[in-house]
Protein backbone atom coordinates (compact mmCIF):
# COMPACT_ATOMS: atom_id res chain seq x y z
CA UNK A 1 0.00 0.00 0.00
CA UNK A 2 1.22 3.92 -0.67
CA UNK A 3 1.62 5.64 2.54
CA UNK A 4 -0.03 9.12 2.79
CA UNK A 5 3.29 11.04 2.01
CA UNK A 6 3.55 8.78 -1.65
CA UNK A 7 -0.27 9.78 -1.92
CA UNK A 8 -0.66 11.81 -5.22
CA UNK A 9 -1.51 15.44 -4.13
CA UNK A 10 -3.65 18.32 -5.61
CA UNK A 11 -0.70 20.01 -7.89
CA UNK A 12 -0.14 16.42 -9.30
CA UNK A 13 -3.18 15.57 -10.06
CA UNK A 14 -3.11 18.98 -11.93
CA UNK A 15 -0.53 18.49 -13.81
CA UNK A 16 -1.53 15.04 -14.68
CA UNK A 17 -4.87 16.36 -16.03
CA UNK A 18 -3.86 19.48 -17.71
CA UNK A 19 -0.61 17.38 -19.52
CA UNK A 20 -2.95 14.69 -20.89
CA UNK A 21 -5.38 16.60 -22.28
CA UNK A 22 -3.28 19.59 -23.41
CA UNK A 23 -1.72 17.59 -25.72
CA UNK A 24 -1.36 18.18 -29.66
CA UNK A 25 -4.25 19.13 -30.25
CA UNK A 26 -4.48 23.08 -28.83
CA UNK A 27 -1.35 23.40 -31.65
CA UNK A 28 -3.61 23.34 -34.47
CA UNK A 29 -6.63 23.82 -33.23
CA UNK A 30 -7.05 27.22 -34.75
CA UNK A 31 -6.33 25.88 -38.22
CA UNK A 32 -9.04 22.94 -37.39
CA UNK A 33 -11.66 25.50 -36.79
CA UNK A 34 -10.85 27.67 -39.24
CA UNK A 35 -11.70 25.22 -42.16
CA UNK A 36 -15.15 25.17 -40.82
CA UNK A 37 -15.89 28.98 -38.92
CA UNK A 38 -15.18 32.17 -38.47
CA UNK A 39 -14.63 33.36 -35.40
CA UNK A 40 -18.15 34.25 -34.75
CA UNK A 41 -19.36 30.78 -34.45
CA UNK A 42 -15.95 29.55 -32.83
CA UNK A 43 -16.77 31.47 -30.12
CA UNK A 44 -20.35 29.88 -29.77
CA UNK A 45 -18.96 26.87 -30.19
CA UNK A 46 -16.19 26.74 -27.72
CA UNK A 47 -18.65 28.43 -25.44
CA UNK A 48 -21.29 25.64 -25.73
CA UNK A 49 -18.52 22.54 -25.55
CA UNK A 50 -16.99 24.16 -22.73
CA UNK A 51 -20.59 24.72 -21.10
CA UNK A 52 -21.06 20.78 -21.86
CA UNK A 53 -17.71 19.29 -20.72
CA UNK A 54 -17.94 22.15 -17.60
CA UNK A 55 -21.42 20.63 -16.95
CA UNK A 56 -19.79 17.00 -16.97
CA UNK A 57 -16.94 17.75 -14.66
CA UNK A 58 -19.71 19.00 -11.85
CA UNK A 59 -21.26 15.51 -12.41
CA UNK A 60 -17.98 13.82 -11.96
CA UNK A 61 -17.53 16.12 -8.91
CA UNK A 62 -21.07 15.25 -7.17
CA UNK A 63 -20.24 11.35 -7.93
CA UNK A 64 -16.68 11.70 -6.41
CA UNK A 65 -18.08 13.48 -3.43
CA UNK A 66 -21.37 10.99 -2.93
CA UNK A 67 -19.69 7.80 -3.48
CA UNK A 68 -16.02 8.10 -2.47
CA UNK A 69 -15.39 4.18 -2.35
CA UNK A 70 -15.71 4.27 -6.10
CA UNK A 71 -12.21 5.24 -6.91
CA UNK A 72 -11.50 3.01 -9.87
CA UNK A 73 -12.11 5.69 -12.15
CA UNK A 74 -15.28 7.04 -14.42
CA UNK A 75 -16.48 3.86 -15.45
CA UNK A 76 -17.08 2.57 -11.75
CA UNK A 77 -20.11 5.54 -12.11
CA UNK A 78 -21.21 3.68 -15.13
CA UNK A 79 -21.08 0.55 -13.35
CA UNK A 80 -22.64 1.58 -10.10
CA UNK A 81 -25.83 3.01 -12.41
CA UNK A 82 -26.17 0.49 -14.97
CA UNK A 83 -24.19 -3.04 -13.91
CA UNK A 84 -21.48 -4.43 -14.65
CA UNK A 85 -21.53 -5.09 -18.45
CA UNK A 86 -22.08 -1.09 -18.90
CA UNK A 87 -18.72 -0.91 -16.78
CA UNK A 88 -17.05 -2.98 -18.98
CA UNK A 89 -18.01 -1.15 -21.73
CA UNK A 90 -17.33 2.18 -20.46
CA UNK A 91 -13.54 1.09 -18.86
CA UNK A 92 -12.25 -1.04 -21.99
CA UNK A 93 -13.80 2.19 -24.35
CA UNK A 94 -11.77 4.61 -22.03
CA UNK A 95 -8.84 2.17 -21.66
CA UNK A 96 -8.43 1.63 -25.65
CA UNK A 97 -9.33 5.34 -26.40
CA UNK A 98 -6.33 6.26 -24.09
CA UNK A 99 -3.57 3.77 -25.61
CA UNK A 100 -4.67 4.16 -29.05
CA UNK A 101 -4.20 7.44 -28.84
CA UNK A 102 -0.23 6.84 -27.27
CA UNK A 103 0.06 5.83 -30.92
CA UNK A 104 -0.54 9.23 -32.15
CA UNK A 105 1.11 11.08 -30.01
CA UNK A 106 4.56 8.96 -30.36
CA UNK A 107 4.13 9.98 -33.96
CA UNK A 108 3.07 13.36 -33.59
CA UNK A 109 6.09 13.76 -31.35
CA UNK A 110 8.81 13.01 -33.71
CA UNK A 111 6.91 14.48 -36.65
CA UNK A 112 7.49 18.10 -34.79
CA UNK A 113 11.08 17.02 -34.26
CA UNK A 114 11.64 16.68 -37.69
CA UNK A 115 11.41 20.25 -37.83
CA UNK A 116 14.99 20.06 -36.55
CA UNK A 117 16.00 16.99 -37.40
CA UNK A 118 14.74 16.09 -41.08
CA UNK A 119 15.78 12.29 -40.54
CA UNK A 120 12.98 11.43 -38.59
CA UNK A 121 10.54 12.96 -41.65
CA UNK A 122 6.78 12.84 -40.39
CA UNK A 123 6.89 10.26 -37.85
CA UNK A 124 6.37 7.31 -39.68
CA UNK A 125 9.07 6.25 -40.57
CA UNK A 126 11.80 3.40 -39.40
CA UNK A 127 13.62 6.33 -37.71
CA UNK A 128 10.56 8.12 -35.92
CA UNK A 129 9.33 4.41 -34.97
CA UNK A 130 12.28 3.56 -33.60
CA UNK A 131 13.00 6.80 -31.61
CA UNK A 132 9.34 6.87 -30.34
CA UNK A 133 9.84 2.96 -28.97
CA UNK A 134 12.84 4.53 -27.26
CA UNK A 135 10.56 7.12 -25.44
CA UNK A 136 8.09 4.67 -25.04
CA UNK A 137 9.94 1.95 -23.21
CA UNK A 138 11.80 4.63 -20.95
CA UNK A 139 8.54 6.19 -19.73
CA UNK A 140 7.51 2.66 -19.00
CA UNK A 141 10.36 2.29 -16.65
CA UNK A 142 9.95 5.40 -14.99
CA UNK A 143 6.42 4.93 -14.21
CA UNK A 144 7.26 1.44 -12.43
CA UNK A 145 9.12 3.79 -9.79
CA UNK A 146 5.57 4.57 -8.73
CA UNK A 147 2.86 7.16 -8.83
CA UNK A 148 4.38 9.92 -6.63
CA UNK A 149 7.53 9.49 -8.39
CA UNK A 150 6.20 9.81 -12.19
CA UNK A 151 3.64 12.56 -11.17
CA UNK A 152 6.32 14.45 -10.34
CA UNK A 153 8.07 14.24 -13.39
CA UNK A 154 4.78 15.30 -14.62
CA UNK A 155 4.35 18.53 -12.96
CA UNK A 156 7.81 19.79 -14.25
CA UNK A 157 6.57 18.83 -17.90
CA UNK A 158 3.46 20.54 -17.44
CA UNK A 159 5.29 23.99 -16.32
CA UNK A 160 7.55 23.31 -19.71
CA UNK A 161 4.87 22.81 -21.86
CA UNK A 162 2.53 25.72 -20.47
CA UNK A 163 5.69 28.40 -20.61
CA UNK A 164 5.55 28.30 -25.10
CA UNK A 165 2.05 28.82 -24.78
CA UNK A 166 1.70 31.63 -22.49
CA UNK A 167 4.23 33.09 -24.53
CA UNK A 168 2.07 32.75 -27.90
CA UNK A 169 -1.12 33.93 -26.07
CA UNK A 170 0.66 37.07 -24.78
CA UNK A 171 1.90 37.74 -27.91
CA UNK A 172 -0.97 37.62 -29.45
CA UNK A 173 -3.21 39.72 -26.85
CA UNK A 174 -0.40 42.53 -27.80
CA UNK A 175 -0.64 42.03 -31.23
CA UNK A 176 -4.42 41.95 -31.80
CA UNK A 177 -5.95 43.99 -34.82
CA UNK A 178 -9.51 44.84 -34.32
CA UNK A 179 -10.21 44.89 -37.43
CA UNK A 180 -8.87 41.73 -38.74
CA UNK A 181 -10.73 40.32 -35.92
CA UNK A 182 -14.61 41.66 -36.73
CA UNK A 183 -13.70 41.15 -40.39
CA UNK A 184 -16.06 38.25 -41.78
CA UNK A 185 -17.11 37.57 -37.91
CA UNK A 186 -19.99 35.41 -38.76
CA UNK A 187 -18.98 34.02 -41.86
CA UNK A 188 -21.74 34.42 -43.58
CA UNK A 189 -22.78 36.63 -47.25
CA UNK A 190 -24.43 38.97 -45.89
CA UNK A 191 -21.87 39.67 -42.86
CA UNK A 192 -24.83 39.69 -40.43
CA UNK A 193 -25.85 36.94 -38.10
CA UNK A 194 -28.05 34.36 -39.78
CA UNK A 195 -29.13 31.81 -37.98
CA UNK A 196 -29.02 28.77 -40.08
CA UNK A 197 -25.51 29.71 -41.78
CA UNK A 198 -23.93 29.90 -37.61
CA UNK A 199 -25.62 27.14 -37.02
CA UNK A 200 -24.07 24.86 -39.53
CA UNK A 201 -20.49 26.33 -38.73
CA UNK A 202 -20.98 25.60 -35.38
CA UNK A 203 -22.15 22.12 -35.54
CA UNK A 204 -19.15 21.54 -37.89
CA UNK A 205 -16.82 23.33 -35.26
CA UNK A 206 -18.38 21.62 -32.33
CA UNK A 207 -17.07 18.24 -33.61
CA UNK A 208 -13.14 19.28 -33.84
CA UNK A 209 -13.52 20.98 -30.17
CA UNK A 210 -15.31 18.35 -28.17
CA UNK A 211 -12.28 16.21 -29.19
CA UNK A 212 -9.83 18.42 -27.46
CA UNK A 213 -11.29 18.17 -23.89
CA UNK A 214 -11.38 14.10 -23.95
CA UNK A 215 -9.13 13.75 -20.54
CA UNK A 216 -10.48 16.79 -18.39
CA UNK A 217 -11.73 13.59 -15.85
CA UNK A 218 -8.17 12.79 -15.61
CA UNK A 219 -8.03 13.37 -11.55
CA UNK A 220 -10.76 10.77 -11.03
CA UNK A 221 -9.16 8.26 -13.01
CA UNK A 222 -6.33 8.71 -9.66
CA UNK A 223 -8.77 9.03 -7.25
CA UNK A 224 -7.60 5.97 -5.16
CA UNK A 225 -3.63 6.87 -5.44
CA UNK A 226 -4.86 10.76 -4.74
CA UNK A 227 -4.52 11.68 -1.03
CA UNK A 228 -8.11 12.55 -0.24
CA UNK A 229 -11.50 13.26 -2.59
CA UNK A 230 -11.62 16.82 -1.71
CA UNK A 231 -8.31 16.72 -3.71
CA UNK A 232 -9.74 15.01 -6.35
CA UNK A 233 -12.34 17.41 -6.78
CA UNK A 234 -10.02 20.70 -6.33
CA UNK A 235 -8.24 18.96 -8.71
CA UNK A 236 -10.58 18.26 -11.01
CA UNK A 237 -12.61 21.74 -11.60
CA UNK A 238 -9.40 23.75 -11.35
CA UNK A 239 -7.77 21.32 -14.14
CA UNK A 240 -10.76 22.21 -16.13
CA UNK A 241 -10.55 26.12 -15.75
CA UNK A 242 -7.26 26.08 -16.86
CA UNK A 243 -7.44 24.01 -19.91
CA UNK A 244 -11.05 26.02 -21.43
CA UNK A 245 -8.82 29.24 -20.43
CA UNK A 246 -5.77 28.02 -22.80
CA UNK A 247 -8.20 26.39 -25.11
CA UNK A 248 -10.28 30.15 -25.92
CA UNK A 249 -7.67 32.12 -26.18
CA UNK A 250 -4.75 30.50 -28.27
CA UNK A 251 -7.28 29.77 -30.30
CA UNK A 252 -9.82 33.01 -30.86
CA UNK A 253 -6.70 35.41 -30.42
CA UNK A 254 -5.55 33.49 -33.64
CA UNK A 255 -8.29 35.25 -35.84
CA UNK A 256 -7.31 38.93 -34.26
CA UNK A 257 -3.63 38.44 -36.39
CA UNK A 258 -4.99 36.12 -39.60
CA UNK A 259 -7.69 35.75 -41.53
CA UNK A 260 -9.84 33.04 -41.58
CA UNK A 261 -8.92 31.91 -44.93
CA UNK A 262 -5.06 32.69 -43.61
CA UNK A 263 -5.48 29.93 -40.72
CA UNK A 264 -7.39 27.41 -42.85
CA UNK A 265 -4.18 26.98 -45.37
CA UNK A 266 -1.94 26.83 -42.22
CA UNK A 267 0.41 23.67 -42.32
CA UNK A 268 0.74 21.84 -38.95
CA UNK A 269 1.16 22.89 -36.85
CA UNK A 270 -0.69 25.72 -37.32
CA UNK A 271 0.63 27.38 -33.87
CA UNK A 272 3.94 27.94 -35.33
CA UNK A 273 2.91 29.86 -38.30
CA UNK A 274 0.82 32.11 -36.26
CA UNK A 275 3.27 32.75 -34.36
CA UNK A 276 6.14 33.29 -36.91
CA UNK A 277 3.62 35.70 -38.53
CA UNK A 278 4.05 37.58 -35.80
CA UNK A 279 7.50 37.62 -34.56
CA UNK A 280 9.55 35.95 -37.11
CA UNK A 281 11.31 32.47 -37.44
CA UNK A 282 12.09 32.05 -33.96
CA UNK A 283 8.69 32.11 -32.74
CA UNK A 284 8.21 28.93 -34.85
CA UNK A 285 11.07 27.22 -32.97
CA UNK A 286 9.59 28.00 -30.03
CA UNK A 287 6.24 26.88 -30.75
CA UNK A 288 8.09 23.43 -32.26
CA UNK A 289 10.10 22.86 -29.32
CA UNK A 290 6.55 23.44 -27.49
CA UNK A 291 4.73 20.74 -29.50
CA UNK A 292 7.76 18.37 -28.49
CA UNK A 293 7.19 19.21 -24.75
CA UNK A 294 3.63 19.47 -24.67
CA UNK A 295 2.77 15.79 -27.20
CA UNK A 296 5.52 14.00 -24.95
CA UNK A 297 4.18 15.47 -21.57
CA UNK A 298 0.47 14.48 -22.78
CA UNK A 299 2.19 10.80 -23.73
CA UNK A 300 3.35 10.39 -20.25
CA UNK A 301 0.40 11.17 -18.73
CA UNK A 302 -1.71 9.25 -21.16
CA UNK A 303 0.75 6.61 -20.56
CA UNK A 304 0.14 6.46 -17.01
CA UNK A 305 -3.58 6.47 -17.31
CA UNK A 306 -3.49 3.58 -19.81
CA UNK A 307 -2.14 1.21 -17.07
CA UNK A 308 -3.87 2.52 -14.56
CA UNK A 309 -7.41 1.98 -15.58
CA UNK A 310 -6.69 -1.22 -16.71
CA UNK A 311 -5.26 -2.21 -13.08
CA UNK A 312 -8.28 -0.39 -11.45
CA UNK A 313 -11.13 -2.19 -13.52
CA UNK A 314 -9.16 -5.66 -13.15
CA UNK A 315 -9.21 -5.04 -9.07
CA UNK A 316 -13.00 -4.93 -9.84
CA UNK A 317 -13.16 -7.85 -11.47
CA UNK A 318 -14.21 -6.73 -14.93
CA UNK A 319 -11.47 -7.80 -16.86
CA UNK A 320 -9.10 -10.91 -16.09
CA UNK A 321 -7.24 -10.44 -12.35
CA UNK A 322 -3.77 -11.24 -14.15
CA UNK A 323 -3.65 -6.96 -14.90
CA UNK A 324 -4.47 -6.29 -11.02
CA UNK A 325 -0.56 -7.35 -10.47
CA UNK A 326 1.78 -4.49 -8.55
CA UNK A 327 5.08 -4.21 -7.85
CA UNK A 328 6.89 -2.55 -4.69
CA UNK A 329 6.30 0.90 -5.99
CA UNK A 330 2.11 -0.42 -6.17
CA UNK A 331 2.82 0.35 -10.17
CA UNK A 332 0.81 -1.53 -12.19
CA UNK A 333 2.82 -3.80 -13.78
CA UNK A 334 0.72 -6.20 -16.07
CA UNK A 335 -1.45 -3.36 -16.78
CA UNK A 336 1.42 -1.35 -18.12
CA UNK A 337 3.05 -4.06 -20.10
CA UNK A 338 0.12 -4.76 -22.10
CA UNK A 339 -0.79 -1.26 -22.75
CA UNK A 340 2.45 -0.24 -23.65
CA UNK A 341 2.54 -3.45 -25.62
CA UNK A 342 0.50 -2.92 -28.17
CA UNK A 343 1.18 0.57 -28.42
CA UNK A 344 4.45 -0.71 -29.89
CA UNK A 345 2.76 -3.14 -32.15
CA UNK A 346 0.61 -0.03 -33.97
CA UNK A 347 4.30 1.87 -33.93
CA UNK A 348 5.34 -0.68 -36.05
CA UNK A 349 2.33 -1.49 -37.75
CA UNK A 350 2.86 2.67 -39.61
CA UNK A 351 5.37 0.77 -40.95
CA UNK A 352 3.73 -1.90 -42.68
CA UNK A 353 -0.06 -0.13 -43.83
CA UNK A 354 -0.39 3.25 -42.50
CA UNK A 355 -4.74 2.71 -42.91
CA UNK A 356 -5.06 0.07 -40.39
CA UNK A 357 -3.15 3.54 -38.29
CA UNK A 358 -6.58 5.74 -39.71
CA UNK A 359 -9.31 3.34 -38.08
CA UNK A 360 -7.49 2.87 -34.72
CA UNK A 361 -7.25 6.52 -34.81
CA UNK A 362 -10.70 6.74 -35.51
CA UNK A 363 -11.94 4.18 -32.85
CA UNK A 364 -9.55 5.79 -30.27
CA UNK A 365 -11.47 9.51 -30.71
CA UNK A 366 -15.12 7.62 -30.81
CA UNK A 367 -14.94 5.49 -28.04
CA UNK A 368 -14.15 7.81 -24.94
CA UNK A 369 -17.68 9.39 -25.88
CA UNK A 370 -19.04 6.33 -24.68
CA UNK A 371 -18.03 6.75 -21.13
CA UNK A 372 -18.81 9.66 -21.08
CA UNK A 373 -22.43 9.62 -21.56
CA UNK A 374 -23.32 6.94 -19.52
CA UNK A 375 -21.89 8.73 -16.68
CA UNK A 376 -23.82 11.14 -17.21
CA UNK A 377 -26.76 8.88 -17.36
CA UNK A 378 -25.97 7.34 -14.32
CA UNK A 379 -25.68 10.50 -12.34
CA UNK A 380 -29.34 11.31 -13.62
CA UNK A 381 -30.23 7.59 -12.14
CA UNK A 382 -27.93 7.66 -9.06
CA UNK A 383 -29.52 10.71 -7.59
CA UNK A 384 -33.10 9.72 -8.38
CA UNK A 385 -32.40 6.64 -6.29
CA UNK A 386 -31.25 8.56 -3.57
CA UNK A 387 -34.22 11.46 -3.60
CA UNK A 388 -36.92 10.37 -5.33
CA UNK A 389 -37.58 13.68 -6.68
CA UNK A 390 -36.62 16.53 -9.38
CA UNK A 391 -33.79 18.55 -8.16
CA UNK A 392 -30.78 20.66 -9.09
CA UNK A 393 -27.96 17.67 -9.23
CA UNK A 394 -30.86 15.12 -11.69
CA UNK A 395 -31.66 18.82 -13.91
CA UNK A 396 -27.66 18.57 -14.53
CA UNK A 397 -26.95 15.54 -15.12
CA UNK A 398 -30.41 15.56 -18.01
CA UNK A 399 -28.87 18.39 -19.32
CA UNK A 400 -25.10 16.88 -19.55
CA UNK A 401 -26.92 13.67 -20.59
CA UNK A 402 -28.43 15.36 -23.91
CA UNK A 403 -25.13 17.29 -24.60
CA UNK A 404 -23.13 13.92 -24.35
CA UNK A 405 -25.88 12.60 -26.46
CA UNK A 406 -26.20 15.20 -29.19
CA UNK A 407 -22.37 15.05 -29.73
CA UNK A 408 -22.66 11.10 -30.32
CA UNK A 409 -25.36 12.19 -32.79
CA UNK A 410 -23.09 14.44 -34.52
CA UNK A 411 -20.19 12.27 -34.71
CA UNK A 412 -22.39 10.54 -37.18
CA UNK A 413 -23.70 7.00 -38.00
CA UNK A 414 -20.21 5.64 -39.27
CA UNK A 415 -18.63 6.77 -36.71
CA UNK A 416 -20.65 4.94 -34.10
CA UNK A 417 -20.74 1.75 -36.44
CA UNK A 418 -17.24 1.70 -36.58
CA UNK A 419 -17.06 1.78 -32.58
CA UNK A 420 -18.95 -1.77 -32.15
CA UNK A 421 -15.56 -2.87 -33.81
CA UNK A 422 -13.30 -2.52 -30.66
CA UNK A 423 -16.65 -3.34 -28.57
CA UNK A 424 -17.66 -6.44 -30.00
CA UNK A 425 -14.64 -8.95 -29.31
CA UNK A 426 -14.23 -7.27 -26.29
CA UNK A 427 -17.06 -9.23 -25.08
CA UNK A 428 -15.00 -11.90 -24.84
CA UNK A 429 -12.99 -10.70 -22.31
CA UNK A 430 -15.54 -9.74 -20.27
CA UNK A 431 -17.00 -13.70 -20.33
CA UNK A 432 -13.71 -14.90 -19.60
CA UNK A 433 -13.27 -12.29 -16.35
CA UNK A 434 -17.16 -13.25 -15.05
CA UNK A 435 -15.80 -17.28 -15.28
CA UNK A 436 -12.69 -16.37 -13.70
CA UNK A 437 -14.20 -15.02 -10.73
CA UNK A 438 -17.06 -17.06 -11.08
CA UNK A 439 -20.10 -14.68 -11.51
CA UNK A 440 -22.91 -15.18 -13.27
CA UNK A 441 -21.83 -13.83 -16.92
CA UNK A 442 -25.35 -12.08 -18.47
CA UNK A 443 -28.63 -10.23 -17.07
CA UNK A 444 -31.51 -10.67 -19.86
CA UNK A 445 -30.93 -6.79 -20.24
CA UNK A 446 -27.01 -7.45 -20.91
CA UNK A 447 -27.70 -10.20 -23.48
CA UNK A 448 -29.64 -7.62 -25.72
CA UNK A 449 -26.50 -4.91 -25.58
CA UNK A 450 -24.25 -7.73 -26.23
CA UNK A 451 -26.49 -8.73 -29.13
CA UNK A 452 -26.54 -5.57 -30.10
CA UNK A 453 -22.90 -5.01 -30.07
CA UNK A 454 -21.95 -7.83 -31.76
CA UNK A 455 -24.95 -7.04 -35.00
CA UNK A 456 -23.08 -3.54 -35.27
CA UNK A 457 -19.61 -5.07 -35.28
CA UNK A 458 -20.85 -7.26 -38.04
CA UNK A 459 -22.91 -4.68 -40.04
CA UNK A 460 -19.31 -2.37 -39.96
CA UNK A 461 -17.12 -5.28 -41.41
CA UNK A 462 -19.93 -6.08 -44.36
CA UNK A 463 -20.02 -2.44 -44.85
CA UNK A 464 -16.45 -1.82 -44.84
CA UNK A 465 -15.83 -5.19 -47.31
CA UNK A 466 -18.29 -3.70 -49.74
CA UNK A 467 -17.31 -0.03 -49.94
CA UNK A 468 -20.07 1.80 -47.92
CA UNK A 469 -18.16 2.70 -44.96
CA UNK A 470 -14.41 3.79 -46.23
CA UNK A 471 -12.67 3.94 -43.02
CA UNK A 472 -9.33 5.97 -44.60
CA UNK A 473 -11.65 8.63 -45.80
CA UNK A 474 -14.07 9.36 -42.69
Amino acid sequence: MESKQNKVGLIGLIALTVTSVVGGGVFNLMNDLANNASVGPVIIALVISGAGMGMFVMCLNQLTRSYPELDAGIYSFAEKGFGSFVGFICALGYWASIFLGNVAFGSLAFSALGYFFPIFGDGQNIYGVIGASIVLWGMHFLILKGSDFASKINGFITLAKLLPLGIFIVTLIIAFDYNMFTADFWGTLSGNFEWNAVFNQVRKAMVSVVWVFVGVEGAVVYSSRAKDKSTVAKATILSFAIITSIYLLATVLSFAVLSRGELAELSKPAMAEVMESVVGQWGAILINVGVVISVVGAWFACTMFSGEILYQVSKEKIFPKMFAKVNKHDAPVNALLLSNGLVQFFFFSLLINESAYNLMALLASSTMLVPYFFVSLSHCKLNWQMNKKINGKIVLGIVTSIYMGFVLYMSGFDYLLVTTLLFTPGILIFIWSRKENKLSVFTRGEKIGATVLTIGGILCITFIATGLIDVANM
